[in-house]
């Protein structure tokens, strides 16, 4: 693993947050790979969504977290890199829950996108 490995997945990892932050569904483009999927249990459910879906779900929380003030909740937990493949578990808070997220990562083209999202809602 090298440090640039490293640096780049955690600068993946904070425009994944941000993206949710920020309700910027561009950022949500630019942190995924095309092809990603966003999957885990709601309130009971199983959510199965794709990266236009996501985005569109993220786009549609207004006011964003950042316009009203919320405090920022992003922990790595860890992150675990193979070749050019990665996994990260991420501690977020969005829409006034917190998530225990599993990010799996592909570099491509020298970048690292998130190729799957995995979610856990711990509160």
């Amino acid at each position: 693993m090298s440090s640039s490995d490293h640096e780049l997945i955690q600068e993946t990892i904070q425009t994944y947050f941000d993206s949710m932050y920020e309700s910027d569904p561009d950022k949500v483009h630019k942190a995924f790979h095309p092809d990603a999927k966003i999957t885990g249990y709601l309130n009971g459910r199983l959510h199965e969504m794709t990266v236009p879906t996501f985005a569109d779900m993220v786009a549609g929380q207004q006011p964003s977290a950042k316009d009203k003030d919320e405090a920022i909740q992003l922990e790595t937990v860890s992150l675990d890199i193979a070749g050019d493949t990665a996994i990260a578990r991420v501690r977020d808070g969005y829409i006034g829950l917190t998530f225990l997220d599993t990010l799996s990562f592909l570099k491509t083209d020298d970048e690292w996108v998130i190729y799957n999202k995995l979610f856990h809602v711990e509160s």
